[in-house]
C-alpha cells in the first residue's frame, strides 16, 4: 500500500472523531505522579516537556507503566524528542499477565527494570522499540522491532527515520501506534513504517492491557503530549 494511501488513512479516522481514552501533556514529573515505576528512573521537566533518564549506571534499565488499563482497538500517540545517546527507547502496549489478569496482580513476579523480565516473563504484550542506538550494530543499521512476548519474538521490522542527537538538535518527533485485533502499525512522523498481522503461531494474539514507556540506559530523552484513542 503506498504511503500517501495509509497517510490519508490515518487522517481520514481521526477526521471522524475517534473517541479520546487518556491525554497526558507530560510537561513534567508532577504528570507522572501516578504512573508506576521499575528500575531506576530519573524524571525532570525542560521546556514543557518531561525528560527521562536512568538514575542508575550504564546498565541500570527503567519502565515506567501509566496507570490506565486500556482496551483493544486504539491508538497511541506521543512525541518524542533524544537529548543524550546511546540508549534505546520503547513503548510496551497491550501488557496482561500471561496467565490471565493484570501485570501488578498477586502471583506475576516483580519486575525491576532488567529486559528479560518483559520479552520471557510473566506478561504478555508487545513491544516496539525505535531511536535504538544501545549497541553497535545498532547505531550501524537503524531498524525499528517489533517483539512478542513472552518469547521474545521478533515479528516485525522498519527502517528508524529518527536522526543522531546532534542532528534532531531539541526536536520533537510524533509516534504513533495503532492496534486493532490482529493488527499493528507504526510511524513517525505519519511516516508508515511497518504493519504487521498476528496469524497466531507466537501465542495467542494481544488484546487489551497497559501501556508503558521503556528506556536503556544511558538514554536521555523528552516526551510530551501523549494521547490514546479509540479506533
Amino acid at each position: 500500500v503506498p504511503a500517501e494511501a495509509l497517510r490519508e488513512g490515518h487522517a481520514d479516522r481521526l477526521g471522524q472523531g475517534m473517541s479520546l481514552l487518556y491525554r497526558n501533556a507530560l510537561t513534567g514529573p508532577d504528570d507522572i505522579a501516578d504512573w508506576l515505576r521499575e528500575g531506576p528512573v530519573d524524571t525532570a521537566a525542560a521546556g514543557g516537556a518531561l525528560c527521562l533518564s536512568s538514575a542508575g549506571g550504564g546498565d541500570d534499565h527503567w519502565t515506567l507503566w501509566c496507570p490506565e488499563e486500556f482496551p483493544d482497538g486504539i491508538r497511541i500517540t506521543w512525541e518524542f524528542s533524544p537529548r543524550a545517546e546511546p540508549g534505546l527507547a520503547m513503548l510496551f502496549f497491550g501488557a496482561r499477565a500471561a496467565a490471565g489478569g493484570g501485570i501488578f496482580d498477586d502471583g506475576v513476579a516483580a519486575r525491576t527494570g532488567a529486559y528479560p523480565e518483559y520479552h520471557s516473563g510473566d506478561i504478555r504484550t508487545l513491544h516496539v522499540s525505535y531511536f535504538r542506538r544501545r549497541w553497535e550494530d545498532e547505531r550501524a543499521f537503524h531498524t525499528c522491532n517489533l517483539r512478542k512476548s513472552p518469547g521474545f519474538h521478533l515479528v516485525a521490522q522498519g527502517a528508524d527515520p529518527l536522526p543522531p542527537v546532534d542532528d534532531a538538535a531539541g526536536r520533537f518527533y510524533r509516534i504513533a501506534v495503532e492496534k486493532d485485533g490482529d493488527r499493528v502499525s507504526f510511524d513517525i512522523d505519519d511516516l508508515p513504517l511497518f504493519t504487521w498481522r498476528d496469524d497466531g503461531t507466537t501465542g495467542p494474539v494481544v488484546g487489551a492491557g497497559r501501556i508503558g514507556f521503556r528506556q536503556m540506559a544511558p538514554l536521555t530523552a523528552c516526551y510530551r503530549n501523549l494521547e490514546v484513542h479509540s479506533l
